[in-house]
């Protein structure tokens, strides 16, 4: 403790009432230096190394191939950062890539550049932070308990955004998705009872919902493009319930499987379900317009009741607070 005095002390008397603040932000400035590089260093795997080389004399043999590698070249600036970007272990990297597809962002190295955002936003808030709280102590005096929060605080606020933006995006790419499900179905239905195969329904569905519900247009038409390109049907349609993370989609895709393992009809399985999931929406705005009283309680206490109190007994109070102040006199 008598170490720390001293050194508060001599810090204090050197550079003032912020010397200690300066000293602890230098220090950790300092073991970010001198940790980053050792995080950001990667080992190269001779067989990717292997891979890599093959595939850009692959595309240097094709016609426009310096485009590709262009390309490849940025790629691989960022792959450099990989090891300090993106988690390491594959149960995590497997849930982050989950959600920034669910978010709606489909490139490769989504959850490196939501990670940098997270780590370039934090230091910049931090430096931001730093610089107005030394501004606002060289004008006034300010205490230690404002310094470390208006430092901090935007640090964290920065780290925070990204991750906040994802999770807005995502809920409202998932609430567009369960608003145009029912109507996608019942354009399907249609499309399949006047002769189309299934395939063709829902390139047809993919392709007259855009206009309205451009993420469900976009999981419908990755779907037909995974099939076109010969993968099986029955393994698409549970990524797409996977990718899209919704109840209503996973129970659709339940019975588009069950209806092609049993031989049943595709189209009175979707007849069925199409009119529950027109049933299901209804229910939720009947839901959405049970709960508008109780939202309106509050504010109808908030700025009706108070008003109308005073009109009713503010007279009867200013009259009770004159006749007491005429009978003292």
């Amino acid at each position: 403790m008598d170490f720390l005095s001293n050194l508060n002390t001599m810090l204090t008397s050197q550079f003032g009432p912020l010397g200690p603040f300066l000293a602890i932000g230098l220090l950790g400035l300092a073991l970010i230096l001198v940790t980053l590089p050792s995080m950001l260093k990667k080992q190269e795997d001779p067989l990717a190394k292997l891979k890599a080389q093959r595939e850009g004399t692959a595309r240097a043999a094709k016609a426009g191939g310096g485009a590709d590698l262009r390309r490849g070249q940025d790629r691989d600036k960022l792959e450099k950062f990989a090891g300090f970007l993106e988690p390491q272990d594959a149960e995590t990297m497997s849930a982050s890539r989950l959600k920034m597809l669910r978010a709606g962002y489909r490139a490769k190295n989504a959850v490196r550049m939501f990670h940098f955002a997270q780590f370039a936003l934090g230091l910049g808030f931090l430096a931001l932070g730093m610089i107005y709280a030394l501004v606002v102590s060289s004008q006034q005096e300010v205490g230690t308990q404002f310094m470390i929060i208006a430092t901090i605080g935007p640090g964290a606020a920065g780290y925070y955004l990204p991750q906040y933006w994802v999770q807005r995006r995502l809920q409202a790419r998932q609430a567009e998705i369960v608003a145009g499900f029912p109507d996608a179905l019942d354009m399907m239905l249609v499309c399949v009872e006047a002769g189309q195969s299934l395939d063709q329904s829902i390139n047809r569905v993919a392709k007259e919902s855009r206009a309205g519900y451009p993420a469900l247009a976009d999981e419908f038409e990755m779907v037909a493009h995974e099939v076109k390109a010969g993968k099986e049907r029955v393994q698409v349609l549970k990524d797409m319930s996977e990718r899209v993370g919704i109840s209503d989609v996973s129970s659709f895709v339940t019975t588009l499987v069950q209806s092609a393992t049993f031989g049943t009809s595709i189209a009175e399985a979707l007849r069925v379900y199409s009119a529950e999931m027109r049933d299901k929406r209804v229910m939720r705005a009947e839901e959405k317009a049970n709960t508008l009283p109780t939202k309106l309680t509050l504010g109808t206490m908030m700025f009706t009741v108070p008003p109308l109190m005073i009109i009713l007994i503010g007279p009867s109070v200013y009259g009770i607070s004159q006749t007491l102040s005429g009978g003292g006199g």
